[in-house]
């Protein structure tokens, strides 16, 4: 059984590990953020992975059941994207490693990235910066393209971060990973106050017990 939607969990120090988090069981219910197009948009809002101006644009224009395809493609990456994770996941990701990331390979492909000059943002530094900046931009055509940077975020996974620091979390059912940046790789948990703060509750009991 799914549970009902809550706001989305995104505390695992990288964009492409909440993805996968997206679906997960941080209690005992498993919970699904990415049911359908709906809920893909406002998760992409949400981790700001896409701006609130192309999210409303694309559910003004799309065709009916459009975002809910998108969507269905969105979890079937995900999954995809888990097995991955989980077969590399505490030791160094190897080269042999790209004949597995065929999929992901074929959703960038679709990018449209280009460059524009834009207005400098206001405080965007001291006096005497430049009124003019560089920014990259995308081409939004179609549902589908909401895929992209979440594929982004997975590239950025997978090429600059070390798979060695992935854990899941040590707490009894919950099914969350997250990136270990602390000194000495010492996180356990998703987050303190959820399953570390059990944790703590149920080391407590156990002790009173043996009292």
């Amino acid at each position: 059984m799914i549970g009902p939607r809550r706001q989305p969990i995104l505390v695992a120090d990288s964009i492409a590990l909440d993805f996968l988090n997206s679906i997960a069981t941080p209690a005992d219910v498993p919970v699904e953020w990415l049911g359908s197009g709906e809920d893909l948009l406002e998760w992409l809002n949400r981790a700001n992975l896409v701006p609130s101006e192309v999210t409303s644009a694309l559910r003004r224009s799309s065709l009916p059941g459009e975002l809910d395809a998108a969507a269905a493609q969105a979890r079937a990456l995900r999954e995809w994207f888990r097995d991955f994770v989980r077969e590399h996941k505490g030791r160094h990701l190897r080269p042999i490693a790209l004949e597995q990331l065929g999929p992901l390979n074929r959703v960038l492909e679709r990018d449209e990235q280009y460059s524009e000059i834009v207005k400098a943002p206001r405080g965007a530094g001291t006096q005497g910066r430049r009124p003019l900046s560089l920014q990259v931009q995308r081409r939004w055509r179609s549902a589908d393209t909401l895929l992209i940077p979440i594929a982004r975020a997975m590239a950025d996974l997978v090429c600059y971060e070390d798979f060695t620091q992935i854990k899941a979390c040590e707490g009894a059912t919950c099914t969350l990973l997250f990136l270990d940046r602390t000194h000495g790789r010492a996180r356990r948990w998703c987050s303190m106050a959820a399953c570390g703060n059990r944790a703590k509750q149920a080391a407590h009991r156990i002790r009173r017990r043996k009292n």
